[in-house]
């Protein structure tokens, strides 16, 4: 079997029905083949029996746990790659699952995008690793899950060589969806830490009053609700890296938290008076500029030199030439692995226009047209015509000088939007704004239309 010819066979065991009825829907909506098991021994049969390509299991079963299987995954199937699931209150497991040999771990809840982000990641690996220099592809990552040979990713990739060959904090900068996570796994990946867990936490999506214990952890009783003690992000660390994206949107107050963390090598979970030593490893990462923040006293100056030992900085794809074209090729081959379909090939004219496009919402964006295209496309030949608006205008649009600012910005908004077929909270995610602002700036648009 190939996951060029055939679908990606997972196999999803949990105790638990409803989880398992639920993985299974996305997934097979999302065009894998999926099978299911209520327990370890069941999902021993199956894997006996039917070569997989995936495992995801849940940490906590009765009469074997998921660690087990996880062991014999690793020790019986070589080829098969395995993702745990994980509740909050074993976070501590995820640790352990991640040593035993899991390529991620999904705490839950999480997104049907989380999942699908999480499996495609992991099943991209395995293809590279299994197949090698069969694989037909556009060009070597420049380092782990980092495409691209142009003058500024070769930049990059200089500087996480040296960041992984370091154990100073590092800042990673760019713009949203420039692949700045990729690149904090990159520098884990290549570093002695490489073996221990890459734990990843959004500043910004965690509402402020629970980020210091999501963090730092909590004792039982410790407020209300807090019916157990639980394990922070810097537990599940211990060894490794703890990736703090959007870190511009933490506190002041929690920042003085985490500069002590970094400075004393300890944390205290919340409710306890009692610290205790960590070895983690931070990564920063931010799309706003620190150092006028730091100006404006939004940004502790302290924190901003402790967390900027090493910068790197990602470029925005505008300015990565032909890596634009590489990348396209790139994905639509993922795409074509994941469906089982023949891969997309481009018209010159579509290539041309591809890469004279802005792309504001960076690599993420161009990812999400190809996927689109792979999907909704009549044929396998993509021309100009089956690109997004902003593709077909960014190079032959209006460019002259006659327009006032505020409608370029109405242009920008509306060709974003379009190029995520109107999702508002993703555009408002590109444009670097919340909801509601993006909803004022649209009422201002209708209201200069009409």
């Amino acid at each position: 079997m190939t996951l060029n010819t055939e679908k990606a066979r997972i196999l999803v065991v949990d105790d638990s029905p409803s989880t398992v009825e639920v993985l299974e829907r996305n997934l097979a909506s999302a065009g894998y083949q999926v099978f299911t098991a209520s327990g370890v021994a069941q999902a021993i049969e199956i894997l006996n029996g039917t070569e997989l390509d995936l495992v995801i299991t849940d940490l906590k079963m009765p009469k074997v746990s998921g660690l087990d299987l996880v062991r014999h995954v690793r020790e019986n199937f070589k080829k098969t790659e395995v993702i745990m699931m994980t509740g909050y209150p074993s976070v501590e497991g995820a640790v352990k699952a991640v040593k035993t040999g899991a390529e991620e771990f999904l705490a839950k809840p999480f997104t049907d995008a989380e999942l699908l982000s999480a499996v495609g990641r992991v099943l991209d690996k395995a293809r590279l690793r299994r197949f090698g220099d069969d694989v037909v592809r556009p060009s070597p990552p420049t380092h782990k899950g980092l495409i691209g040979q142009s003058k500024s990713m070769k930049k990059v990739s200089v500087a996480i060589s040296k960041a992984a060959a370091s154990s100073a904090t590092v800042l990673i900068t760019g713009e949203s969806g420039t692949g700045k996570e990729l690149a904090a796994r990159a520098i884990h990946y290549s570093s002695a830490r490489s073996a221990a867990a890459f734990v990843p936490v959004n500043c910004g999506s965690i509402p402020e009053g629970l980020l210091e214990s999501e963090l730092f952890g909590h004792v039982k009783g410790a407020f209300t609700g807090a019916v157990e003690s639980r394990a922070g992000f810097f537990h599940t660390a211990d060894g490794g890296t703890l990736f703090l994206d959007e870190i511009s949107e933490m506190s002041l107050a929690m920042q003085v938290k985490l500069l002590r963390v970094l400075q004393d090598k300890e944390i205290c979970m919340v409710g306890s008076d009692k610290a205790r030593k960590v070895d983690v490893r931070v990564l920063a990462a931010t799309n706003k500029d620190l150092q006028r923040l730091v100006t404006k006293g939004l940004f502790r100056a302290d924190l901003f030199y402790r967390i900027n030992v090493i910068t790197v900085d990602m470029p925005p794809l505008r300015e990565r030439g032909d890596d634009i074209l590489v990348l396209a090729h790139h994905f639509a081959a993922r795409f074509a692995d994941e469906s089982g379909s023949t891969p997309l090939r481009f018209s010159d004219e579509s290539l041309q226009r591809l890469r004279a496009c802005s792309w504001p919402g960076n690599v993420r964006e161009l990812e999400n047209v190809i996927q689109r295209l792979a999907v909704m496309a009549d044929g396998d030949l993509v021309e100009v015509s089956d690109l997004p608006a902003l593709c077909r205008f960014s190079a032959l649009g209006k460019t002259g000088f006659t327009r006032t600012l505020a409608e370029v910005e109405q242009d920008y908004i509306r060709n974003v939007l379009a190029s995520v077929e109107g999702n508002k909270t993703r555009a408002a995610e590109i444009l670097g704004i919340d909801r509601k602002t993006l909803r004022d700036k649209l009422r201002k648009t209708d209201t200069a239309a009409s």
